[in-house]
């Protein structure tokens, strides 16, 4: 890719923030119109998580091969395909006339979506080649994130109210349709020197372990026990075969060498588990406030306004502490905030009082502010800029896969507590197994960024960049190790 003026790349910086504030602003809005959804759909709490699920469950599963596909044939092509895909999904599921046409539709919203992020991150990464900038930069992208929780909740609310719970899906239309444009005419077409093959098979594997995995969880309050121990064999083979045949092709869809570098593998653990704990936060948080608070959808998204609005200023601050510091501070901070907060609602009951509800929400978005630009720089910086594609994915893979599960396990939690009970009488108690699991998730954050930020993690990450660019140069050259 040619190289940009300073004022061309931080146009193709806002183009690419542009896709991620659609995509992430789908989830912050849909969130605050759950409530709704489940009057006019007449859904259950297993069915408000599928519509949740179904939307990061394919991302998920389609990410790694967006990305391997944008190295071979195109970043921007592959980045405008996912626009249009996405753009029509939201058209889609605006005009939706139940829930199982929702979820399908949500699915092909995903199938657009799993174009857009880390194809967007492979063109940042490709467009900013200096460190230092291109740490900025995520930490810019990182902020849209924080962007998109703030105006998620009082955007979802207010169209919630006065249009009704469809028009939230009205929002991605003009702003899709502007991404398009500008990125036909600004946007550089880019790809990957010796990009990687198709996978078919490890993508098979890939669809059939999350799926079923999800499935057995989200399930498990009322299927019965065979069908979960059909769905959890299912994960638990997928899983297998996935971790034996990977390893044999030259190009695989998940390049396991990756994960020998301590702050890859430490970042793929954090994402997951951050990204698990806002998902089950925001379900808590939104099912509470209006089920059991009584709030309307603007009401209960002003509520949310100190967690959202303490992450849109915290991500760009740790994009910048990550570029002068490295990642160890942003993830300290990080995890002590996320795992003060899930405490405070898990052991002090803090959604009963008002002063503790606020200070849990600031918490929370303080620390989940912290953590988005660390993860996305650690999964990227230390890898051939080749493979920046695939590198990305598997970031952006484990960010949706930790949100799925996150929802999947507090929804179960949830539902098995509530029972036949109203939300009014029986959330608090039900809700605190899931709280302690938020806390739990971020512990781990704390725990591993602390352990894969380390001196000897950089080290490793050196020398695992060092053997897979080798290893490239022996492909290239024809030479098997």
């Amino acid at each position: 890719m040619p190289e940009l003026s300073s004022r061309r790349r931080l146009l193709v910086l806002a183009i690419c923030c542009m896709s991620l504030l659609i995509v992430s602003l789908d989830n912050t809005v849909l969130n605050v119109a759950l409530p709704s959804l489940q009057r006019d759909l007449d859904a259950s709490t297993s069915g408000l998580q599928w519509t949740i699920d179904a939307y990061t469950l394919v991302l998920a599963s389609l990410l790694m091969l967006a990305g391997s596909t944008a190295d071979r044939i195109g970043r921007k092509r592959v980045f405008m395909a996912g626009l249009v895909v996405f753009t029509i999904g939201s058209a889609l599921c605006s005009l939706a006339p139940n829930l199982d046409a929702l979820i399908a539709f949500r699915m092909v919203q995903a199938v657009g979506g799993s174009m857009l992020n880390p194809v967007a991150m492979s063109i940042i990464t490709n467009t900013f080649t200096d460190p230092r900038e291109r740490a900025r930069a995520i930490g810019a992208w990182g902020a849209v994130v924080g962007l998109s929780m703030a105006a998620g909740p009082l955007v979802g609310g207010l169209l919630v109210e006065s249009v009704g719970w469809r028009s939230i899906f009205w929002v991605n239309l003009p702003v899709g349709l502007a991404a398009l444009l500008l990125t036909l005419r600004y946007v550089p077409e880019s790809r990957a020197a010796k990009p990687r093959r198709p996978d078919p098979i490890g993508q098979v594997l890939v669809i059939a372990l999350f799926g079923s995995l999800t499935y057995a969880i989200i399930e498990a309050p009322t299927a019965p026990a065979p069908e979960l121990l059909l769905f959890g064999g299912i994960a638990l083979t997928a899983l297998t075969a996935l971790l034996a045949y990977e390893p044999r092709r030259a190009e695989p869809l998940i390049d396991l060498r990756f994960f020998r570098s301590a702050p890859f593998s430490g970042a793929t653990v954090i994402a997951i588990s951050a990204f698990a704990a806002l998902g089950g936060f925001l379900f808590l948080s939104t099912l509470y406030l209006q089920n059991v608070r009584g709030l309307d959808a603007l009401h209960a998204g002003l509520w949310m306004l100190p967690m959202a609005a303490l992450c849109f200023v915290c991500a760009p601050v740790a994009g910048r502490v990550v570029g002068n510091r490295g990642p160890r501070l942003p993830l300290l901070i990080a995890g002590m905030a996320m795992t003060t907060s899930g405490v405070l609602f898990a052991a002090f009951e803090a959604e009963t009082r008002n002063v503790t509800l606020v200070i849990g929400y600031a918490l929370f978005g303080l620390g989940f502010g912290f953590v988005n630009a660390p993860i996305t720089n650690t999964a990227v910086s230390g890898m051939p800029r080749a493979q920046a594609g695939v590198a990305a994915a598997v970031a952006s893979t484990s960010r949706q896969l930790g949100q799925t599960l996150g929802v999947a396990v507090v929804g179960a939690v949830l539902a098995s507590g509530v029972g036949v009970a109203s939300y009014r009488s029986a959330f608090v108690d039900a809700a605190r197994p899931a709280w302690w699991i938020v806390a739990g998730c971020g512990l781990v954050v704390l725990v591993v960024g602390a352990l894969t930020s380390g001196g000897w993690a950089r080290r490793s990450a050196e020398r695992t960049a060092e053997r897979l660019e080798t290893a490239e140069i022996r492909e290239a050259a024809g030479i098997r190790a």
